[in-house]
């Protein structure tokens, strides 16, 4: 009998885990993916995804081994502050950076996006700048961080990969768990299977009777366009982060990349524009670029799934296709060709098929993208290239927001959930801090043994 058994080992799971090594509690991480030394998905070294378990979200570590972007805000990425209040959240983002330092972070150094003069002029041009501490690892720092924690780890609990969950029943005080490799059987269940695992989690919650609510769903245009255009609102940061309000729907920049590269993700079925740090290059590029993400509410999964499949789908039309437009071409209302982007002063660094974004992205999306860039125009003080690139359609998806009390308990007693799967966090900051958090709770409220 285990005390607490963790389904699933992505950022979440790994800081749960480690704040429980402070008890003498009996600890198992189930994990449907690989170790991470193991995970090798095509789509990391720009070729098609041949993963019957992509490897690139599922395994040790999750969407850690990405990027490692940490922003330590809660101005975006989740409500975490919202769940158990601003102070206790910025707390266990603390505490975040300072274990990712303990194992080898500090080579990074931490910058903040912080400007005052900045944020008021934004807000003159109709604007809202989103503030926060970064530490930007990056793909191989990162990798090497959460290699050494499993290291650490793997040597005081005891790690599972490849298992399949079938169904999990509660009995009186305790959860037995059905898998390929037997049964297990713990006090308490703490599910931390982040985004990939949405529709597995859906089912078991079902099965439990956990009560479940609205999905989020982001999508939007990524623009790639000349990196000096900003650098008069970036300065000495790294990422400006910019918020747009229309009626009462919110865009959000996300993933900007100075001298980056934008490359494709395969996600939730659907291939989407993606930025890519300029660190993971050799040579930067000359260009910048970031999504602007709206976010809006469905009442249920399959109503969000069915949205982003009538948008990015058909984009995609049964293979990779993304389609590419200059913004000079949208505001004259035309399509972009071939012979045009030969002769584009800014250079694409994603190969894309020449289009029409309005003959696929509802007028929603292209609407809100062309107002804020016209706030754009205003708070940078110059016309925005004509020859600015827009590569549609670029997503993130959410799990559905789960019921829970402020220490992420369902209303099934000894059911837990942190990081992204709660639907309360949408960033490896915030959901690493859930599980640092409720890791303090499991810790004082001691085993069952």
């Amino acid at each position: 009998m285990y005390d607490i058994t963790i389904v699933g080992s992505g950022v979440s799971s790994i800081f749960l885990a480690y704040t429980l090594l402070q008890s003498d509690q009996k600890i198992l991480i189930l994990e449907k993916g690989k170790p991470l030394e193991q995970r090798d998905c095509a789509s990391d070294h720009g070729e098609p995804c041949h993963c019957d378990l992509c490897e690139k979200y599922f395994g040790f570590a999750g969407l850690g081994k990405s990027e490692g972007k940490f922003n330590y805000t809660s101005n975006f990425g989740g409500e975490l502050a919202q769940k158990i209040g601003k102070e206790h959240a910025m707390q266990a983002m603390g505490e975040v950076d300072d274990i990712l330092c303990l194992f080898g972070g500090k080579e990074i150094a931490k910058y903040s996006t912080v400007d005052a003069h900045l944020a008021k002029k934004a807000q003159s041009c109709g604007l809202q700048m989103l503030t926060t501490e970064v530490r930007h690892l990056g793909t191989s720092l990162s990798t090497q961080i959460f290699q050494r924690m499993y290291d650490m780890l793997s040597r005081k609990i005891e790690i599972r990969f490849e298992v399949d969950i079938t169904e999990i029943k509660k009995e009186a005080h305790s959860f037995i768990i059905t898998t390929n490799q037997g049964m297990v059987y713990s006090h308490k269940i703490v599910l931390a299977t982040g985004r990939s695992g949405t529709e597995w989690l859906q089912r078991q919650c079902s099965m439990l009777g956990v009560k479940q609510g609205t999905t989020r769903l982001d999508l939007g245009v990524r623009v790639e366009m000349k990196e000096q255009q900003l650098r008069s609102i970036l300065q000495d940061t790294f990422e400006t982060k910019l918020s747009y309000t229309h009626e009462d729907l919110v865009s959000t920049t996300y993933c900007m990349n100075p001298r980056g590269r934008i490359v494709r993700k395969h996600q939730e079925g659907f291939v989407m524009p993606d930025g890519q740090n300029f660190r993971e290059k050799a040579n930067g590029t000359s260009n910048l670029n970031f999504t602007l993400f709206t976010s809006r509410y469905f009442s249920t999964l399959v109503d969000a799934n069915a949205h982003a499949q009538k948008v990015i789908g058909s984009i995609n039309d049964n293979r990779e296709r993304i389609i590419v437009q200059r913004l000079g071409d949208l505001r004259a209302g035309q399509p972009t060709t071939v012979k045009q982007m030969e002769v584009n002063r800014i250079f694409p660094t994603l190969q894309a098929e020449c289009g029409d974004l309005t003959a696929h992205v509802p007028s929603l999306y292209i609407h809100i993208l062309q107002e804020f860039l016209q706030c754009l125009e205003a708070f940078i003080g110059e016309t925005i290239d004509e020859d600015t690139l827009l590569y549609g359609m670029d997503g993130k998806f959410y799990s559905p927001i789960i019921e829970t009390t402020t220490h992420f308990e369902t209303n099934v007693s000894g059911l837990y959930l942190v990081g992204d799967c709660s639907g309360i966090t949408n960033s490896l900051s915030q959901a690493s801090a859930s599980g640092i958090y409720v890791g303090h709770h499991l810790c004082d409220s001691g085993s069952h043994r």
